[in-house]
């Protein structure tokens, strides 16, 4: 028998045996059968091979040949994965669909970066200069709004001895040499890296810089940081995946990547369809120019869909190392789960708790520390932030993969299934959320901005919880038999949900929130409650308040004042005093 091979056994779905085995390891990719399936060893025991097989085992049979390939799942990272869709194990698939149509047969076999195409490079680095991991070689304008930096692989230092002229290259060419204590070694425009393995860790900071998404309800009460983790959990409807695509087309990070793990194709669909044609607000272009998209429907292999977070993290960290800041969109960690389950029941493995595995745990806390901010030298920072959508059943939070997802994320963006039916966009539940980071960016913005954002910050929040409270006495006896005092915190509370909170992502000048807007809009709002307070306290009735044509401006604030506009909120506090001023003096 030839060097690593072995004979298929057993065939329980997307999981084989195989006997006989020799020469093939732990982790390796492997080939099954006449077809050349793609699968990867998950199990050793003697000379018997556990293997998942990402592609569909139909018409597999006991006695077909399985052949080692040597080589570890892995990511190709160079030149050509922006604008590109991948799915779970890197295929590219609108080169798979020019050569097979709209499904992928069993076995195609398509490499992940295009090897004719050739690429300008700009050499950064000379022949006698010392590099080390993720030092810069040379530069590629991938797109016309990112400069893809080839930079040295993390397993490998030493000096250069031969490095090429600016000129036209394939990612197949050797570009530079670098001789290190053992070997010289040739260095091409794109290298693998194993997809499980994070690459090698960069010096880690404490996150203190917000990751500006321009959504209020985020930036403002529940912000999150560059380099930070959030989930975004919610039942069917809710609105996770709209509101990640407005994520990734708004969040000031550099290079988006979006997972589509396991969801349906008609949702993956209007990704594909959407992306291309959305223009990136930051440079007037496409924009794709600086996305990477990994697409595993719920009706592709289920192996393929537990290795496609790998795959997508894998190359958020090849743009970190660039020196960039890369935003994850993971959607939906939860259809990640269920292939772990799945897979998971098809080995026999001890279930926990509804049937997932032991280690559900433990491979949620792998992915998301994956995530943060890191020094790239040069007092340069680079970080990879994680958004992963949940889908519990049912909208069932204490499902065990909402749990053990909050164990690890500092971000918690809850959604409402009766703030989308009420129409109320994005469907944030500000009682259920929280965030982690309030203190860590504090100092972000007041260093930035003179109002205090803390403090509106608390103000917002306890209005909301005061104004929760009192609606269950509304309920029972109606807003009549409230103090005024008490129903003025329902009119305010009433003008934050709708003048602040809800957004309009088809407004053009509302959209997207500056966080000076946002401060502006919150200042306004406390500024119009601290003077009403004052007047009902000197026996005012809430009619007075309720009834002041100031409030339609501040309702309509969000869309009439624009994000470079933000002057006429001095002439929206002149005209907030001006009426405060007139019914003081009334209520002398």
């Amino acid at each position: 028998m030839a060097e690593r091979e072995g004979i298929v056994y057993r065939i329980n779905g997307p999981v084989i045996e195989a006997n006989q085995v020799t020469g093939i390891y732990m982790g390796d990719i492997v080939e099954v059968g006449e077809e050349r399936l793609i699968g990867e060893t998950i199990g050793l025991e003697g000379d018997k091979a556990v293997i998942q097989v990402y592609e569909d085992t139909g018409g597999l049979r006991p006695g077909m040949k399985v052949y080692g390939t040597g080589l570890p799942l892995a990511a190709e990272l160079g030149p050509g994965l922006l604008t590109n869709t991948f799915d779970g194990i890197q295929r590219p698939l609108r080169l798979i669909q020019e050569r097979v149509g709209n499904f992928i047969n069993r076995g195609v076999r398509v490499q992940a970066l295009n090897r004719e195409k050739k690429w300008h490079f700009e050499p950064k680095a000379k022949v006698g200069d010392k590099v080390r991991a993720n030092s810069i070689l040379g530069v590629v304008q991938e797109t016309a709004v990112i400069e893809h930096r080839i930079i040295v692989p993390p397993n490998i230092s030493g000096e250069i001895i031969h490095i090429v002229d600016e000129g036209d290259y394939n990612v197949e060419q050797v570009i530079a040499i670098v001789k290190t204590a053992n070997d010289e070694v040739e260095l091409k425009m794109y290298h693998r890296w194993p997809v499980r393995e994070k690459r090698a860790d960069l010096p880690r900071l404490n996150p203190t810089i917000p990751l500006i998404t321009g959504a209020r309800t985020l930036d403002f009460l529940f912000p999150i940081a560059k380099g930070g983790v959030a989930a975004i959990p919610g039942g069917f409807g809710t609105g996770k995946t709209v509101l990640q695509h407005s994520l990734a087309k708004w969040c000031d990070a550099d290079i988006i990547v979006y997972i589509g793990c396991g969801e349906r194709g008609n949702e993956m669909t209007q990704v594909l369809e959407e992306f291309p044609e959305l223009i990136d607000p930051k440079s007037g272009k496409p924009l794709m120019e600086r996305t990477v998209l990994v697409a595993n429907t719920s009706n592709m292999p289920v192996t393929a869909r537990e290795s496609s977070i790998y795959t997508g993290i894998t190359m958020a960290e090849y743009f970190r190392d660039m020196g960039y800041h890369v935003a994850i969109m993971a959607d939906s960690t939860s259809r990640w789960a269920e292939a772990l389950r799945e897979i998971s029941g098809r080995l026999e493995e001890m279930p926990a708790e509804e049937g997932f595995p032991a280690y559900l745990a433990s491979r949620l806390a792998e992915f998301y520390e994956r995530a943060g901010l890191f020094d790239a030298g040069d007092g340069k920072q680079t970080s990879v932030s994680i958004i992963g959508a949940v889908s519990p059943p049912g909208g069932d939070f204490s499902e065990p993969v909402t749990q053990h997802t909050k164990r690890f994320i500092r971000c918690f963006w809850g959604l409402d299934p009766e703030l989308a039916g009420a129409r109320h966009f994005p469907a944030i539940n500000w009682t259920d959320s929280y965030s982690e980071y309030i203190e860590d960016l504090s100092q972000w913005w007041s260093s930035n901005f003179e109002i205090s954002w803390t403090e509106l910050r608390s103000k917002f929040l306890e209005l909301l919880q005061i104004e929760q409270k009192l609606q269950q006495v509304v309920k029972l006896v109606g807003p009549d038999a409230l103090p005024d005092s008490e129903r003025l915190v329902l009119e305010i509370a009433r003008i934050i949900k709708i003048a602040f909170l809800q957004q309009n992502a088809l407004s053009e000048d509302d959209a997207y929130c500056v966080s000076k807007k946002q401060l502006l809009m919150a200042n306004s709002i406390i500024h119009f409650y601290d003077r009403a307070n004052t007047i009902i306290s000197k026996g005012a009735p809430i009619f007075t308040i309720t009834g002041l044509p100031v409030i339609q401006d501040i309702l309509r604030m969000k869309s009439r004042i624009s994000n470079d506009s933000l002057d006429e909120f001095e002439d929206l506090m002149a005209t907030i005093d001006e009426q405060m001023d007139g019914l003081e003096e009334r209520y002398k």
